[in-house]
C-alpha cells in the first residue's frame, strides 16, 4: 500500500485531529466524508465492521495517516516492537517518534511530518555530521540533527523555526497566566529533545515518554489489530 497523498482534510473529519498531518481542522466537525456526510457515531444496520474491529482499524489508521508511514512499513515497526522487550504499544510509539522526519518535526523546522519528509528528502538534514535523505532513518540516544551548510537550507528552516518559537513563546506565556504546567501543544519542544536556538543543532536525548506523544491514539488498540 503506498503513502496516502490525497486531501487531508477528509481524513481528519473521519479519524479526527492527526497534528503530525495538518495543522488544519474540519470546518464541520459533526460529519463524515462524503458529498451529503452523515453523523459520526450514528451506527447503521448495513455496517458490515463490528464495534470493536472498526474500533482497532481506526486507531491504526490514526498511526499511519499521522506519521505518514504504509501499511508495510507499520507492519514492520509492529513485528520489531513486539520482539523488543517491553511494552509492545509504548516501543512501537517509540519507533514511529524516532523516524528523522518526525524529529525534525517536533523540533520546529518543519510545520507538519510530510513537510519535515521533504526536508530530509532534499537533503536538507543531517545526523551526526553526515548527510541523510531517508525519512524513515531510526535516530539513537544522543545523535545529532542539524542543517546541512548551504544558504538556501538555513534560510529555509530559519523560518521555519523562527516561526514556530514564535508560537512557543505566546503559548508558554499563556500557560504561566493559567498556572499551567503541563500541555500537549504540537508546537511546544518535548522532553525528549533538545536544540540550540542559535546555531539550530537538535539533540535525541530519550526515547520519547509517553506523555508527550500528541497523537491521541490507544495504542493497544493497534496491538490488538494487528495479534488477530
Amino acid at each position: 500500500m503506498v503513502r496516502y497523498t490525497g486531501p487531508r482534510i477528509r481524513v481528519i473529519r473521519r479519524l479526527g485531529l492527526l497534528p503530525g498531518l495538518t495543522k488544519k481542522g474540519p470546518k464541520n466537525r459533526t460529519k463524515t466524508p462524503g458529498h451529503h456526510g452523515k453523523l459520526i457515531f450514528t451506527k447503521t444496520k448495513r455496517s458490515s465492521l463490528s464495534d470493536d474491529y472498526k474500533d482497532r482499524l481506526l486507531e491504526k489508521q490514526k498511526l499511519r495517516f499521522n506519521y505518514g508511514v504504509t501499511e508495510k512499513q507499520l507492519v514492520s515497526y509492529y513485528k520489531r516492537a513486539k520482539n523488543t522487550k517491553g511494552s509492545t504499544g509504548t516501543i512501537l510509539l517509540e519507533l514511529l517518534e524516532a523516524r528523522l522526519d518526525c524529529i525534525v518535526y517536533r523540533l520546529g523546522f518543519a510545520s507538519t511530518i510530510p513537510a519535515a519528509r521533504q526536508l530530509v528528502n532534499h537533503g536538507h538534514i543531517k545526523v551526526n555530521n553526515k548527510l541523510v535523505t531517508i525519512p524513515s532513518f531510526i535516530c539513537e540516544k544522543g545523535d545529532i540533527i542539524s542543517i546541512r551548510e548551504k544558504i538556501s537550507s538555513k534560510n529555509l528552516i530559519t523560518a521555519n523555526f523562527k516561526f514556530q518559537q514564535e508560537k512557543r513563546t505566546l503559548i508558554q506565556r499563556r500557560m504561566e497566566r493559567v498556572n499551567l504546567t503541563r500541555s500537549r501543544f504540537h508546537s511546544l519542544l518535548p522532553s525528549h529533545l533538545e536544540i540550540e536556538t542559535e546555531s539550530l543543532n537538535g539533540k535525541f536525548l530519550t526515547p520519547v515518554k509517553r506523555k508527550d506523544v500528541l497523537l491521541r491514539i490507544n495504542e493497544l488498540k493497534v496491538v490488538e489489530y494487528y495479534s488477530r
